[in-house]
């Protein structure tokens, strides 16, 4: 059965937008712009090392398997086998999971704010038991349509990108032009200047936290199939997100710190308050709830984009013969129906502990650096096979390609490498400005939950049995190189093999 819907294909526009609402959060605005002018050098300097290699990187794997599906499975386990395939694109998948309760944190304080009260909307923002139930209904809502197929996904995710993070993102950088023409007062200290210093070991791990702000351009190549001309069409989409991407990430930032002080800044509530207060200044409060509403309608289609990218990744290697058969059933449209209930089942689980923990904050904090840590274990897999890839498979044709040679390949899947090595190990030391209690709790659960998320897809790899394999769907999905040698005379694949 076709993991595709037949007959649709994703435009470059389409795919791109996609991009930029899978990748951009505003909800992170607030947070960077309590460093001033210099959080411009940490979104550059993170766009440099990180952004701009998975990109390149991703371009070039994607558009060499364009023929060929599995994203980041197919790109893994050429390099180095399949059960190191398994394990990456089952890290996309279980971080972006864990990742549903607090992303949608911030749809709920949206949501809470469409009221034309500041202060009892604040109030309702803080409320534990409002906050579960939003989450909760987001969430579902996003699984619901997930499951009327790619159509839907795409046109959907289209116009939330654009309502609920392109076009606020672009208002609100032009209220922040409008702001300081008009001589509003700018309280950003301007002061600090450009270049941080980076001595300080919490400037250090502010700037790798900022990484992951990127994180999720590489998602798309699950969709390559889905694209038309998709050796020319994936890496320009690649490349229109990128620079759209960097433009809201510095922008808005800065537009932020303009209307509110450093020290009234508040990471879940302030983008909203920034919204609010130059309404405000413009005599346009009517105007707040609309943009509350558009920012919950791009959270929408945030969750909508990853729920239906690494789950559709997942489905279509565990029908090659990764998963039990239970794990492979789709629903009319061919959308991954138990994948995704056992998605919702775990996000509501941990939707539960995140409301009845003593320290919401703590725990947001420490879930949120769990998903970091499982993302970057990825994203070193994907870079190392970028390099490997060119020396065993030089041949192979790359419509897209990073050089003539394989120098270039080594300065930028090179540079990915190191930045996210370097990250992860930064992301196991604890915010400064957050409270976390216990370093032991913290660094337990850290390391712990690394482990155990990464022996899961190897015990999964060692149980599978022949039977778990779909014919149809293992012969759609084409075999690695490997086991095309292997295959037999007539040219069909033989089952994989365990390693």
């Amino acid at each position: 059965m076709a993991t595709t819907n037949i007959g649709f294909k994703l435009s470059v526009i389409t795919l791109a937008i996609m991009n930029v609402t899978a990748v951009v959060s505003l909800r992170g605005l607030p947070a960077e712009a309590v460093y001033g002018p210099s959080s411009a050098f940490y979104y550059l300097f993170a766009a440099i090392v990180f952004l701009i290699p998975t990109a390149l990187v991703a371009a070039e794997l994607a558009a060499m398997f364009a023929d060929k599906q599995g994203g980041v499975f197919r790109w893994v386990g050429e390099a180095f086998g399949p059960r190191t395939g398994f394990l990456a694109i089952w890290l996309q998948w279980i971080q972006s999971t864990i990742w549903y309760p607090t992303v949608l944190t911030f749809g709920a304080v949206s949501i809470a704010f469409i009221g034309l009260h500041p202060h009892q909307d604040m109030l309702l923002a803080s409320n534990k038991v409002f906050t579960l139930v939003v989450v909760l209904v987001i969430y579902w809502i996003a699984t619901f349509i997930a499951m009327k197929g790619l159509n839907w996904v795409g046109k959907i995710s289209k116009i939330g990108g654009l309502v609920g993070t392109i076009i606020p993102a672009g208002l609100l950088i032009l209220l922040g032009v409008i702001y300081l023409a008009s001589g509003g007062h700018n309280n950003m200290n301007m002061n600090v200047g450009f270049f941080p210093d980076l001595t300080k070991l919490d400037n250090l791990v502010l700037a790798s936290g900022i990484f992951l702000f990127y994180a999720g351009m590489e998602m798309m190549g699950i969709h390559v199939m889905d694209v038309k001309n998709p050796s020319k069409n994936y890496p320009k989409a690649i490349f229109i997100g990128s620079l759209i991407t960097v433009c809201i990430f510095v922008l808005g930032t800065f537009s932020l710190g303009f209307i509110i002080p450093a020290k009234e800044i508040n990471l879940t509530q302030s983008l909203l308050i920034g919204f609010d207060n130059y309404f405000q200044y413009l005599r346009m409060s009517w105007a707040s709830p609309i943009i509350a509403v558009a920012l919950m309608f791009g959270v929408l289609a945030g969750v909508l984009t990853w729920v239906a990218g690494p789950s559709k990744g997942i489905y279509t290697v565990g029908k090659a013969g990764y998963l039990p058969p239970f794990f492979q059933k789709s629903n009319k449209a061919g959308v991954q129906r138990n994948i995704l209930i056992l998605q919702g089942v775990i996000v509501t689980v941990l939707s539960l502990l995140f409301v009845v923990m003593p320290s919401v904050q703590s725990f947001y904090q420490i879930l949120s650096q769990l998903t970091v840590l499982l993302y970057l274990i990825m994203y070193l897999l994907m870079f190392a096979s970028a390099i490997v890839l060119r020396y065993k498979m030089p041949k192979l044709q790359r419509p897209f390609r990073i050089g003539k040679g394989n120098f270039l390949i080594w300065i930028i899947a090179g540079l990915g490498f190191l930045g996210s090595l370097l990250a992860f190990v930064l992301s196991f030391i604890p915010p400064g400005q957050i409270a976390t209690g216990s370093n032991t709790v913290w660094f337990s659960v850290l390391i712990i939950g690394c482990v155990v998320m990464v022996v899961i897809p190897y015990i999964i790899y060692a149980l599978r049995k022949p039977s778990w394999q779909d014919p149809e769907a293992a012969k759609e999905f084409q075999p690695f190189y490997q086991d095309q040698v292997a295959s037999t005379p007539e040219g069909t694949p033989q089952p994989p093999k365990k390693q």
